[in-house]
Formats: C-alpha cells, sequence, structure tokens
C-alpha cells in the first residue's frame, strides 16, 4: 500500500504557476503546496508535469471547489471521477471542499453559495460527504464559508451543524479563519464566540486569505472574501485565539487574485511560520 503523506504544522501557500521557478529554487519559504482540483484534472501538459515535480518536494493538499457538496442534486459522477484519477496519481497529504452549493438543474454557477443549516440539509451534506470519501478512499476536510446572509430556516448554528457533520461521516474540517472574520463581520456575530465553540478537535488545516472592504445598502460594513490581498491584522489576531485552542497546524496564505510576485507571496508565509512558532505546543496524553 502507498504510503500517505501528511501536512506539516508549518506555513504553505496556494499554488500558482507564475511562481514554479522561485518555489523551486527557493523551497524552504513553504512547507507545503495548495493545488486546486479543477485546474489539474487534464491529462498531461505542463501544468501537470510541474505538479509532477512540486510533488517530489512538497506535500500536497487538494482543494476542490466545485463539487457543490450542498446542492439539492446528485454528485456529478463525472467530476467525482476526474478528481479520483487524480488524487489516486498525486496521493496528496488532504483533500478539502467547501460546505456550499454550486449547481442547479445541471448548470454550475461560479459561485459558493450558501446553506440553511437544517436537519435536512444535514443529511443531504452528510449522504454527499459519504459519497466523495467512499470513492476517493481517503477522509476530505470541509471548510467553514464565508457568509453575506443568513437563512430564517435555519435550525442550528453554523458550528453545531459542522460538529453533526463530522460525527455522522467521520470528515474533518478545514477552519479558514478570515472566513470566520468575514462572516462575523457580516452578520453582527461574534468571531471569538464562533471560535470558542468550533470542534476544533477535527480541524485537519487553517486557512488565511485577504478580503475587501465595503459596506451594504444601510452603510454597514461589508466584507468581500476577495482572496486578492495581504491578510488583515484583524485576522492575523484571531489566528492567535485559533492557535491558542489547536496548538501548531498546517497554516496556508490563500492568495487566488490580483497574485502579487513571490516574495510579497513569501513574506505572507513568514508572517504565518512566526505566528505558529508562538503557538503552545500540545503535549500527547
Amino acid at each position: 500500500m502507498t504510503q500517505r503523506p501528511t501536512l506539516p504544522a508549518g506555513p504553505g501557500v496556494g499554488y500558482k504557476p507564475q511562481h514554479y521557478s522561485a518555489i523551486m529554487s527557493d523551497p524552504g519559504s513553504v512547507d507545503w503546496l495548495e493545488i486546486h482540483a479543477e485546474n489539474y484534472m487534464g491529462a498531461g501538459g505542463r501544468p501537470i508535469a510541474q505538479l509532477r515535480h512540486l510533488a517530489e518536494r512538497f506535500p500536497v493538499s487538494v482543494h476542490g471547489v466545485g463539487l457543490s457538496i450542498g446542492g439539492e442534486g446528485r454528485l456529478d459522477a463525472d467530476h467525482l471521477d476526474r478528481l479520483k484519477h487524480l488524487c489516486d496519481w498525486l496521493n496528496p497529504a488532504s483533500f478539502s471542499e467547501h460546505l456550499a452549493w454550486s449547481t442547479h438543474d445541471g448548470a454550475f454557477l461560479n459561485d459558493l453559495l450558501p446553506l440553511p443549516y437544517t436537519q435536512a440539509t444535514l443529511q443531504r451534506v452528510a449522504d454527499h460527504i459519504d459519497e466523495v470519501q467512499t470513492t476517493l478512499g481517503r477522509q476530505m476536510l470541509l471548510e467553514n464559508p464565508s457568509s453575506y446572509l443568513a437563512f430564517a430556516e435555519s435550525e442550528m448554528s453554523e458550528t453545531a451543524f459542522l460538529r453533526d457533520l463530522t460525527r455522522r461521516t467521520g470528515c474533518g474540517l478545514l477552519l479558514d479563519v478570515n472566513n470566520v472574520f468575514v462572516s462575523a463581520t457580516n452578520l453582527n456575530m461574534d468571531a471569538q464566540a464562533y471560535v470558542a465553540d468550533f470542534p476544533m478537535e477535527s480541524v485537519g488545516e487553517l486557512h488565511l486569505g485577504g478580503h475587501d472592504e465595503d459596506h451594504d445598502d444601510h452603510g454597514a460594513p461589508l466584507l468581500i472574501d476577495s482572496h486578492g490581498r495581504e491578510v488583515a491584522d484583524p485576522v492575523w489576531a484571531l489566528l492567535d485565539d485559533v492557535l491558542a485552542r489547536t496548538g501548531p497546524a498546517p497554516l496556508l496564505i490563500e492568495w487566488d487574485t490580483e497574485v502579487p510576485e513571490w516574495p510579497i507571496l513569501a513574506a505572507e508565509a513568514a508572517r504565518a511560520r512566526r505566528a505558529l512558532s508562538r503557538a503552545p505546543r500540545r503535549v500527547a496524553a
């Protein structure tokens, strides 16, 4: 049986092809890399060749954005087959997806849309997670969303919903700290209270990213999870709260739009390494 790699409790970055040469010549800047699954489902070419070289030097996390785990319909069997093929040859250290939906009546919507937290939604998402984990033969991590609205019909909190999903399916969780901050601001929630109630025992990976500031029609602050700038200082502060509960963990810097030159992204990774160095070490029982 092929041994499965693990993600180190250090900084990683979302890989972008324009950074390939810099990463290969300066591998000490990061401990691991993340790719978006949908960019590597082809049969070959330069992207696959570069990924093979990177995977020889770094643990790789595969992050999906197109499964529509929360969708009302069945999962796309062809998409899931292509995802399985990628995971089979790449043998990534981790696979994750979003708690969201992005399909309707056979159409794919280029967005990650929110869900009401009801028992019916819980059962549907759990069934989809079971199908993914059975098909891939591996645990998946589910990421908390960035939210811009809440549903009146929700029957439980987001943290309770995620906790029940881990109990039903055995999936792990990806805690995106920027998403917590964005949702808390947009929905007038307490970010520290959310973190305190989050099922940290199931967290396998942490994410940080940048957001844009705007205002809604009533003049209230509105944050957009853009992944297009450096991580904001209040998000770094919230990360310290998270790390006080988790200890050191795999920590990713996401920067997907307005992608900067490598030194800027490497500087964010260095700041993540410093934050991890301050985290309390957990002693095994």
